[in-house]
């Protein structure tokens, strides 16, 4: 008798038991059904048991994937070190948290949790969430962009303001060396003033930066031959005293791209091919534009004095001045570098010493 209700009661227990298990399993069903976040169950097998709805969708899973290797189902995960980070939890038995960018371009914070039996104290498995920074990520990185602007404006409006002014002091020194007839100190006057709207303009387009803060805003259309003409404009005393010979050849026309760092790109490479000429001859210049691939080259071409082949990069990094008996402060092409680069683009050079150098940037069409 005593056995029996011994007996009775264990089973008692038992089914207490079960039922509190039942009960647990319940409700990981019912969370797994209703949260938001996707996640994947994998057990010490690396075999997936479960997984969101959100998941389901996200990473497009059927009921089909429930009980396959991990292995078999990563590429709709799209993340390729996924294995190795289970398996380093599992042998850990300690949290894996990572900002992680999948194979689609998308980033994801990334928690790997291990499922610990307390009973036995070893992990049977891992609880992987996934949640969407991708957004955060672009703001971060528009931000960084933005850093990077300023960075380029307080060098550039130091840089590209001074062929404006240098034009003025031309201008105003005629004005004071000798009398002149009406006519003339009207023209004078005329092109004083027309310096001093190019300076205008150029000090607005490089102060205009509150547009950089839409970070999803569309380029704008900008016109090759119009700012060429500008920075031709801006640099019209440096052109006449070394009688440079400016020729375009625009296959293509237009770009979607920040006008002010377009002007600030010519304006630099065609303010060098003019600076860095050789003492004995006057500097050709050509500034040409075509489609070069998926993207569009703008190249600007001169009979220069060249760049040695090892210093061929160093000229990109800030204050590298290879010509110290020219006038300069070095942050020129390490501007336009940094121009180009954040939008996606690369710059690339080809020169040889006493024969002239050829700058060619791409841009993302």
């Amino acid at each position: 008798m005593k056995e029996q209700i011994t007996m009775m009661k264990e089973s008692s227990n038992n089914k207490g038991k079960f039922e509190k298990l039942i009960e647990l399993n319940d409700e990981l069903e019912n969370y797994f059904n209703n949260t938001i976040i996707p996640q994947l169950f994998v057990d010490a097998d690396m075999i997936l048991r479960k997984f969101t709805p959100a998941a389901m969708k996200h990473f497009k899973l059927s009921a089909d994937d429930v009980g396959r290797h991990i292995d078999e189902v990563s590429n709709n995960i799209r993340f390729p070190t996924i294995i190795e980070n289970i398996t380093e939890v599992i042998e850990s038995s300690k949290d894996l948290e990572k900002e992680i960018q999948t194979t689609d371009k998308v980033w994801y914070q990334m928690n790997i949790l291990p499922y610990i039996i307390r009973k036995e104290n070893r992990t049977n498995g891992v609880i992987i969430t996934f949640i969407d920074i991708n957004d955060r990520i672009q703001v971060l990185k528009g931000y960084e962009r933005l850093s990077r602007d300023y960075e380029n404006i307080i060098h550039s409006i130091s840089h590209d303001i001074k062929g404006p002014i240098s034009n003025m002091e031309g201008l105003i020194r005629i004005l004071k060396m000798t009398p002149a007839s009406e006519e003339d100190n009207k023209l004078i006057i005329d092109m004083l003033s027309e310096s001093v709207g190019n300076l205008r303009r150029t000090v607005e387009d490089l102060a205009d930066v509150n547009h950089d803060m839409e970070f999803a805003k569309e380029p704008e259309r900008v016109n090759f031959e119009n700012v060429i003409e500008d920075a031709k404009l801006a640099l019209r005393d440096k052109i006449a005293e070394s009688n440079a010979k400016i020729s375009t050849q625009i296959g293509v026309t237009e770009i979607s791209f920040s006008r002010k760092n377009i002007r600030s790109i010519i304006y630099n490479l065609l303010s060098n091919a003019i600076k860095y000429r050789k003492p004995d001859s006057e500097p050709v210049v050509t500034i040409s534009t075509e489609n070069s691939g998926e993207q569009i080259m703008l190249k600007v071409s001169d009979n220069g004095l060249g760049i040695a082949e090892d210093k061929q990069q160093d000229i990109f990094n800030r204050y590298t001045r290879l010509h110290t008996d020219v006038e300069g402060t070095g942050v020129g092409l390490f501007i336009v570098k940094g121009m180009v680069e954040s939008m996606g683009g690369r710059i690339e050079v080809k020169s040889k010493e006493g024969k002239g150098t050829s700058f060619m940037v791409y841009f993302n069409n």
